[in-house]
């Protein structure tokens, strides 16, 4: 792994009560799947796979403040409706370290829903048991 609890914490606030480790991982194999061809230094690669964590933290744990307001007290919340890695601006940051556009390529396509994926359909037919 090339991210960090301690590297991802300087971009985004941690909850204690919360595991970064799995966000750590996702990260890490996206990052390991689309951007290691592109010759990247492990710096590099490290800041990708900080934001791109960020991202996915940002995404599922964390709602990040938009305005805070104290007097009548009042809070709002980063939303947007966009989709993959568009939708924090972590991820959006993680797209503009890649510069070969390994992730903004990926992005693309899953949400114009052309990503290829494989799949394997059975066309035959059961074998009775009796039949052996």
């Amino acid at each position: 792994m090339r991210a960090t609890e301690e590297l991802v914490s300087q971009i985004i606030e941690i909850d204690a009560d919360h595991d970064i480790d799995p966000f750590i991982a996702v990260a890490n194999e996206l990052v390991t799947e689309k951007c290691t061809d592109s010759d990247y230094s492990d710096a590099r690669l490290i800041k990708i796979e900080t934001w791109l964590t960020a991202h996915f933290y940002a995404c599922t744990l964390n709602k990040q403040m938009a305005a805070v307001k104290a007097g009548d007290v009042s809070v709002n919340y980063q939303s947007s409706i966009d989709l993959g890695l568009n939708l924090t601006h972590y991820g959006q940051m993680a797209m503009q370290l890649d510069t070969a556009g390994n992730l903004a390529s990926l992005n693309k396509e899953i949400i114009n829903g052309t990503r290829k994926v494989a799949t394997i359909v059975w066309l035959g037919t059961e074998r009775d048991e009796e039949d052996e």
